[in-house]
């Protein structure tokens, strides 16, 4: 997968907790190590953009430090061989610490679509990374069975003031293609909460600290189950910031007040949050307690909240599909809720409580049969009908509703049963025109420039092409989706490559190889049969000589 030029000569090492051999402009590393430490002597015989291997096996943890690779040439931390579990009974399974440009994939082989598992730490986190790392990507590992959360990306203050928000930025924060399940607390838990500060005693004295800010968050691709905590939660992430593409199922388990939704987008955070499918959750589906500015759209949310305390409609266990607060909110700024599908939820289908921002849009959406439209309080059976499908507390709050569909009666909106739209659907043709422009749908189809936007995540597509795809984002498309027999792969290549498309099930597991060779330039649909599979979610790799991109599908009976 990479390319060295250096020559450095085959070396035996028996160095105590350390790697044991080298080669060309990579190390290997045994399932004995525990400690990678950049400072160290071997590891001044490789430079930035070269590789650490990790030998398939099984690992107790994993202690990575100070390794520095440039913006360009990242170090790459990889599995080798197979795939690379730990099991421990340590606060981790791997903490990363003081170190900036690197990689830690589990991308080695075709095999397993998460080279690298985590399956118990039964005293902390997944993977912690901290101690002023910056610039990184996480990708391609499975986490499961942790007694706090799976991945903790941030980097708290201290009294040295080496890590306040005047001193440190996290960059470029990415991750993608994980998978997390039963963690005691966030799935992923990215940047700290603590955005107005938090006081600690230095040298005998109380002194507020402010934590560090987050600058480019891409978080996409991952999937989220059983969380005890929120599923995916990210603060002070002030600028460029993007949460997207993930799938969330179950949140919130552990019941804990003011730490249940699918999505939070915590205080001093900025996030476009979009095309992320939630479900089933004792949360609220996304909150947003951030800076505004930010657009939340072609989400779907279902059954938000309904099995928290489900006879409870006490202001306290209320949950709603979106929630939106002034907690960290910059006067005047705008919120824009656009586009998304909200069935099922406990209370109100969007709950927007902010009198801060200006000029907030909530248009094109779909809300369908909100759990406060009539419920029971004291015997008694209460109504707040119409205004449970958006309620707005406060009736100074500055924002335009307009254009969203609401009903009871799921039915009528024309859902196949995925949401998107039939083509006797009222939501075709009848979203709001005026609205910042929402280009692409929940599958990445291209949204029509020239016609109303459809409401809803979906904009109807009766015969789906490759070529409808926004391709910036996509370089495939797979429909039907979900799918009983036969699945297409559609795609659209720029010059001669080799194809490679890989299924794996939801753990990863590699079930089928579809390889062809030398295809040239053009639009290509390639036809899978996939009736044998059970009903379930499946993963799935695209690859050419040029890039890797994944994505997922549902079987159905």
């Amino acid at each position: 997968m990479y390319k060295f030029t250096r020559l450095l000569a085959l070396t035996t090492l028996v160095l105590l907790m350390q790697p044991r051999f080298v080669i060309a402009g990579s190390v290997s590393v045994d399932v004995q190590t525990t400690l990678l430490d950049g400072t160290s002597q071997l590891f001044g015989k490789i430079l930035p953009g070269d590789t650490i291997y990790l030998v398939a096996g099984q690992r107790d943890y994993l202690l990575i430090r100070n390794f520095y690779g440039l913006p360009n040439k990242p170090y790459i931390f990889i599995n080798k061989g197979g795939i690379v579990t730990f099991d421990t009974d340590h606060a981790y399974g791997i903490s990363i610490q003081n170190c900036r440009y690197f990689k830690l994939t589990g991308s080695g082989v075709t095999s397993n679509f998460y080279g690298i598992e985590i399956n118990r730490v039964a005293n902390g986190a997944g993977i912690g990374i901290g101690a002023l790392s910056s610039d990184f990507e996480i990708d391609h590992v499975s986490i499961r069975n942790v007694l706090i959360g799976g991945i903790y990306a941030k980097t708290d203050p201290d009294c040295s003031y080496t890590t306040t928000r005047e001193k440190f930025t996290q960059y470029n924060t990415i991750i993608h293609d994980n998978y997390v399940e039963n963690s005691g607390n966030e799935g992923l838990y990215i940047g700290s909460t603590k955005y107005t500060g938090q006081t600690l005693n230095c040298n005998g004295k109380d002194t507020l600290l402010m934590p560090s800010l987050l600058d480019g968050v891409r978080v996409y691709n991952n999937i989220i189950k059983y969380s005890g905590w929120d599923g995916i939660q990210v603060s002070s992430a002030f600028q460029n910031c993007q949460v997207y593409d993930n799938m969330i199922l179950f949140d919130s388990q552990a019941e804990y007040v003011n730490q249940m939704s699918g999505i939070m987008l915590g205080g001093g955070s900025k996030c476009d949050c979009y095309n992320n499918y939630i479900s089933d959750g004792k949360g609220c589906g996304i909150e947003n307690h951030g800076l505004g500015g930010n657009r939340i759209f072609n989400n779907i949310i279902v059954n938000a909240g309904i099995t928290y305390a489900w006879n409870d409609f006490s202001a306290t266990k209320m949950k709603y599909g979106i929630f939106v607060t002034d907690n960290s909110v910059l006067s005047d700024s705008s919120f824009y809720l656009m586009n998304n599908t909200i069935v099922n939820p406990k209370s109100d289908g969007i709950r927007f409580a902010s009198v801060k921002s200006k000029n907030s849009l909530i248009s094109s959406n779909a809300i369908i049969n909100p759990g406060n439209f009539d419920y029971y309080e004291n015997g008694n059976t209460q109504f707040k009908g119409e205004n449970s499908y958006v309620m707005i507390p406060d009736k100074t709050s500055s924002v335009l509703i307009t254009n969203n569909y609401f009903s009871r009666d799921q039915s009528k909106a024309g859902f196949y049963p995925d949401f998107s739209l039939q083509k006797n659907s009222p939501l075709i043709d009848a979203g709001y025109t005026k609205q910042p422009r929402v280009s692409f749908d929940f599958k990445y189809h291209i949204r029509r420039s020239d016609n109303p936007p459809d409401i809803g995540a979906y904009e109807y597509d009766p015969q789906t092409s490759v070529l409808q795809l926004k391709k910036e984002t996509r370089s495939f498309t797979l429909y039907p989706n979900p799918v009983k027999k036969e699945l297409t792969i559609g795609f659209q290549i720029d010059s001669e490559t080799d194809v490679l498309f890989i299924i794996y099930d939801i753990y990863g597991n590699q079930l089928s190889v579809n390889k062809q060779f030398k295809l040239q330039q053009g639009t290509y649909s390639n036809q899978i049969e996939i009736q044998n599979l059970p009903s379930g979610l499946y993963l799935c790799t695209f690859q050419t000589n040029h890039h890797n991109d994944s994505g997922k599908f549902i079987k159905i009976e």
